[in-house]
């Protein structure tokens, strides 16, 4: 790949990363408000957290009050949100790539950002879940309020995601520790 076509692609990139977060944002709003594309004999569409909420609940959100389909959009929203910043450094990397800055201390660093925010939303998400349960079902009779905790598969493919990638930006980070001295000797 030239670099030419490196940096269009970075740029593309860049574009996709941005509107992956919008997306990715606007999607869990909207399955709130609109519970039956979350279903599985519907779209399917949702995130892992409104999804199990959702699911628990039977898909029932017109049963719960205003506040509190408002509270499950904020509190499901706090993970895409840390998501979102990890998103967010991407992008900012992807924009360095396509300006050709492979090898500076801003790459290793949006890198370095990419997984610890992929941690912090694994992290967020399973704090938030029984949070979120707890919330949605307050209202419910004795016997009926659930408390929700779950760790899935998908959580550990990405943490171990989230420990690469911190890698892969530490050894960055001494790529460009010796690509600086090499320009200093040249």
């Amino acid at each position: 790949m030239t670099t030419h076509s490196l940096a269009r692609f970075s740029q593309h990139m860049a574009a996709v990363t941005l509107l992956l977060m919008v997306a990715m944002l606007s999607l869990n709003v909207l399955v709130w408000l609109v519970p039956s594309l979350a279903a599985a004999d519907g779209w399917g569409l949702g995130f892992g957290l409104t999804e199990r909420q959702l699911s628990a609940l039977g898909g029932q959100v017109a049963g719960l009050s205003g506040w509190q389909v408002f509270g499950g959009i904020v509190l499901s929203s706090v993970p895409l949100l840390a998501l979102a910043s990890g998103l967010g450094h991407l992008r900012r990397l992807f924009n360095s790539y396509a300006l050709g800055q492979y090898f500076s201390s801003q790459t290793a660093l949006h890198m370095g950002k990419v997984g610890h925010a992929v941690a912090i939303w694994v992290l967020l998400d399973f704090v938030c879940e029984p949070l979120l349960s707890v919330w949605l079902t307050m209202n419910a009779p004795v016997g009926e309020r659930l408390i929700t905790l779950s760790i899935t598969a998908p959580t550990f493919v990405a943490l171990f995601l989230a420990a690469s990638i911190s890698v892969i930006a530490r050894i960055l980070r001494q790529a460009c520790e010796v690509d600086s001295e090499n320009r200093t000797f040249v």
